[in-house]
């Protein structure tokens, strides 16, 4: 039987993601040993022909290098690829944003600046809207298991490098009420694992979230992509599982549209 749609309206989303390093697509497990999965914009172009509803390009060196996201492979998929373009990665200004969206970006990815500077979450809402505004969170499993009898996510930072003290359910909570639209959640215990998501993450954040939350990290075969939708996410965000071709984008929404309400439009390109 089919899923009822959200109260929302909104069917569910089929998000690829491309980590970009030094104007390739990369990925690893847990933001190390990348290997090289080439070009960012002929990567999009082949994800929206196959019917990906969004791309997510996370530009994964420019906050612990401390520069700004580079613009040029932004510009080239912005005139090539018809789909939203969500990117993360060096904004740390309402100008960084703006240069961002200028260069054909739809969405700008927050993380490492909020949570240096929170106040940019509103500054950047309040300037383009909070339909333009993820808080993207990178969540660890603290090392002493549980708080209250029950797991607690560590809030971390510059690609999985640096913990913040902060409670990551805590942080999305804040960052909404700060005007986030959206929270790409991404577990760092699975990134790049194929093993599946922590499910228990997203059902406690998509429970407590007014905003539409995206699952990452972890996502290895069908099932698990079925499964991070049934805790209430409203997109799956995978990586692995499109760069090594386990899967295209077209199986994907085959398999879960016995499940949810998906989008079978493909992708345009030019």
């Amino acid at each position: 039987m089919r899923a009822t749609i959200e109260p929302t309206g909104l069917t569910r989303r089929i998000i690829p993601c491309l980590d970009v390093a030094s104007g390739r697509v990369v990925k690893g497990v847990q933001f190390k040993n990348l290997t090289d999965h080439g070009d960012p914009t002929e990567a999009a172009g082949r994800y929206a022909a196959e019917g990906a509803d969004e791309i997510v390009f996370l530009d994964i060196t420019a906050a612990p290098e401390r520069r700004d996201t580079d613009l040029d492979w932004v510009r080239r998929t912005a005139e090539q690829v018809f789909i939203p373009l969500s990117v993360g990665g060096g904004v740390r200004s309402v100008d960084d944003g703006r240069k961002l969206l200028l260069a054909g970006a739809d969405k700008l990815g927050i993380n490492t600046a909020a949570v240096a500077e929170p106040e940019l979450l509103t500054r950047l809402a309040e300037r383009f809207g909070s339909q333009c505004v993820v808080l993207s969170v990178d969540a660890k499993r603290r090392d002493d298991g549980t708080a209250g009898n029950r797991p607690s996510w560590e809030v971390v930072t510059h690609g999985g490098r640096s913990p913040t003290g902060l409670d990551a359910l805590e942080w999305i909570e804040e960052g909404i009420e700060r005007g986030a639209g959206e929270i790409l959640l991404t577990s760092i215990d699975s990134d790049g694992t194929k093993e599946g998501y922590d499910l228990e993450l997203l059902r406690r954040a998509s429970a407590l979230s007014p905003a539409p939350v995206i699952a990452s990290g972890g996502a290895g075969t069908l099932e698990h992509l079925g499964d991070a939708l049934d805790t209430g996410a409203a997109a799956v965000l995978a990586a692995s599982i499109f760069h090594q071709s386990t899967y295209s984008v077209g199986t994907v929404k085959e398999y879960l549209d016995r499940r949810y309400p998906i989008r079978t439009q493909t992708g345009v390109t030019a």
